[in-house]
């Protein structure tokens, strides 16, 4: 019986990609494989078809022998160098991964677990810290190489032996029906070496716990939540393997006189009934631990804000600084002596007496309120 075109077997025209072929294969041979059609000998040969098809097509050098001469290129070996018809299932490869993903790609990730773990620390620093950077000594207990072996597991540091199980190959095979499987060697674990003769003092492991000293530089200008990764300084691998990393999480406390909002800082600052009423300077204190004059006009309200320019926090990584913000909170004195009440309440006789100019908040609200009550009236 006369062959099958290939292309035709795989569904495709002729000048398909090669992306169209590996996928037009991938999807078939999951279609007929054996596996999911047991005892049904047309879905077998429907698959041995697909599988001589792109055993030549995936290949440029045969692929253009068959389209120029046809199935006539790989008879009596004409085709060189493979055998189309004999129904090779190394090609299977292709969807080996799709159909055993867990078991091979699972005996490469847990060989990649050998990598020591992260660490987390957390470090609380002053507002004062974040402005101006600083450098920290921080101790954190970890796993190190050990000092016994150099961190190879093997006592006296001897060199570890090719695995006699998978012969140094980290993996092993095994014929399940038609297909040769591979897995991580149970021997090794996928190393392709063992230890002849583990450290007494690890245990095998290559690594001890012990408390590590880093000094670590905090940059001005950090905010809170900042994350800090330091390479290589998390936990040791197992046997030589490379180290985790350690991420040190910055927290700011809270600052008893300033608040910051991104580089900006915010103050209340008191100031007494006089220096509101008749204006005058106060001292207002900054994140550098200096103080500064401050104008204040004369009749400055309560939760009024004055704007000084760069006396706020420093850019991360930048030279900007942002501004300060002062509000003033005009304070009502207390424990007043006679002397002190007499002259109050003149001077309250006295601003009634010259008209709304000398509380304009006030008045505005009694005058509102009286518009209110006329119209209630009406």
């Amino acid at each position: 019986m006369a062959k099958r075109d290939y292309y035709e077997t795989l569904g495709l025209q002729r000048g398909a990609s090669a992306q169209d072929i590996k996928g037009a294969y991938r999807k078939l041979a999951m279609q007929y494989h054996p596996d999911r059609n047991p005892g049904d000998e047309a879905a077998e040969h429907r698959f041995k078809e697909i599988n001589e098809a792109y055993e030549v097509l995936k290949d440029d050098q045969k692929r253009a022998a068959y389209d120029q001469f046809g199935h006539a290129a790989f008879e009596q070996g004409a085709g060189g160098g493979g055998r189309p018809g004999g129904f090779d299932f190394g090609s299977f490869a292709d969807v080996f991964d799709d159909l055993f993903g867990d078991l091979a790609g699972g005996a490469r990730r847990r060989g990649a677990n050998n990598r020591g773990a992260d660490l987390r620390y957390n470090l609380t620093i002053t507002l004062e810290d974040a402005f101006n950077g600083k450098k920290a000594q921080l101790r954190v207990p970890t796993s190190v190489a050990c000092d016994a072996c150099s961190g190879t597991g093997s006592e006296g540091g001897a060199a570890p032996v090719a695995c006699p199980t998978c012969r140094g190959m980290g993996r092993v095979r095994a014929q399940q029906g038609f297909f040769t499987l591979e897995r991580t060697c149970p021997n090794c674990q996928g190393a392709g070496s063992v230890i002849k003769d583990p450290c007494q003092k690890c245990q095998g492991s290559g690594r001890q716990q012990e408390e590590k000293s880093l000094a670590v530089n905090i940059p001005a200008g950090v905010e809170d939540g900042t994350r800090i990764r330091l390479a290589g300084e998390g936990e040791a691998g197992l046997r030589g393997a490379p180290p985790g990393d350690l991420y040190i999480f910055i927290s700011v406390q809270p600052h008893r006189m300033f608040q910051r909002q991104g580089q900006d800082l915010y103050c209340e600052v008191p100031i007494t009934f006089a220096t509101a009423a008749l204006g005058g300077e106060i001292d207002v204190p900054t994140i550098e631990g200096k103080r500064l004059k401050l104008s204040i006009p004369a009749g400055t309200q309560t939760g009024r804000q004055f704007r000084v320019r760069d006396k706020g926090m420093v850019e991360l990584q930048g030279k900007r600084r942002g501004d300060m913000f002062v509000e003033v909170t005009v304070e009502t004195p207390v424990h007043l002596t006679k002397r002190q009440q007499e002259l109050l309440r003149e001077f309250e006789g006295a601003a009634s007496d010259g008209g709304s100019t000398h509380h304009p908040a006030s008045t505005g609200f009694f005058a509102k309120m009286k518009e209110l009550w006329d119209d209630l009236r009406d």
